[in-house]
């Protein structure tokens, strides 16, 4: 008899250290005790940006093909673990998909249609800021879709999956799991906060109050769409640094890759004194 499939809830257990259910509904996530110290986050950070650059390196070396889905409610922190991911990186070579509401043109295509043209080719990671699994959140939860729509869904995306990942696709998908009362907290922080007004949407506070309802849809989407071949990834979010240390430690640890060779660079000392810039140019006044 078959090993039977580890499931994503199991998964979150395993990654989070608790002994607790994944939360749902109006259950607060469990934490490690004491949030980690902006000193200790930066060190482990420094590492884990050591790795991602060796990594990329590899991909390149070996062309290979990864793809990286981050999926959670509004205030999970999908952004700042992304921005986290590629501050040391090339964007030639992590490239960030975030796609708007679909035009009226993309509407009437096949729905993955619009995903299609922004997956991996040989040397890259892409990373989508939400992706396909819009349909079983968002547009299910909100109505832009009906129930058969999303149903549908739901029952092709891990055929899609499968020919991703036989087409050699590294395919990882990250769920950030964050409490009502943290999610609470973020969002209200959005509303005053001069650099943060853009991240909150008028569909956004609609959707601030349909947590049963994307508790749900995630569970059905969980249901769904965990296979052995794209199996979900579940990260507690309440502890923003634990969770990007977390998933960055994951996500290497998922893509199999060694320090590619390289050549040890000795600057040449320069044939004539840097020139300076002429007068006539104009100069960016110095204020600061």
């Amino acid at each position: 008899m078959g090993k039977k499939k580890e499931s994503a809830k199991v998964r979150a257990k395993k990654n989070s250290g608790s002994a607790g259910k994944k939360p749902t509904g109006g259950r607060d996530a469990p934490a490690k005790a004491g949030k980690i110290s902006g000193k200790d986050y930066d060190k482990e950070m420094r590492k884990l940006h050591v790795e991602l650059v060796k990594l990329q390196q590899w991909v390149v070396h070996k062309g290979l093909k990864v793809c990286i889905v981050f999926e959670g409610r509004d205030g999970a922190g999908k952004g700042g673990t992304i921005k986290a991911i590629t501050e040391r990186v090339s964007p030639r070579v992590f490239r960030v998909v975030a796609l708007p509401a679909p035009t009226e043109r993309e509407k009437s295509q096949m729905y993955a249609q619009r995903y299609i043209p922004h997956l991996p080719a040989a040397g890259e990671i892409v990373i989508f800021d939400r992706s396909w699994y819009n349909r079983a959140g968002v547009e299910r939860v909100m109505g832009f879709c009906t129930e058969e729509q999303a149903k549908g869904f739901l029952k092709v995306a891990p055929m899609f999956e499968k020919l991703l990942v036989n087409s050699g696709v590294i395919l990882l998908k990250y769920w950030l799991e964050v409490s009502p009362a943290e999610q609470a907290r973020r969002l209200a922080g959005r509303v005053d906060d001069g650099r943060k007004v853009w991240k909150l949407s008028p569909m956004d506070v609609k959707s601030y109050t349909r947590w049963d309802d994307y508790s749900k849809a995630r569970d059905d989407m969980f249901a769904e769409t965990d296979t052995g071949w794209a199996p979900w990834f579940v990260a507690r979010s309440d502890d923003k640094r634990r969770a990007r240390l977390n998933i960055i430690s994951h996500f290497l640890s998922r893509v199999p890759y060694e320090s590619p060779p390289r050549e040890k660079v000795k600057l040449p000392k320069r044939k004539t004194p840097a020139r300076v810039v002429s007068p006539s140019v104009k100069i960016v006044p110095e204020k600061f």
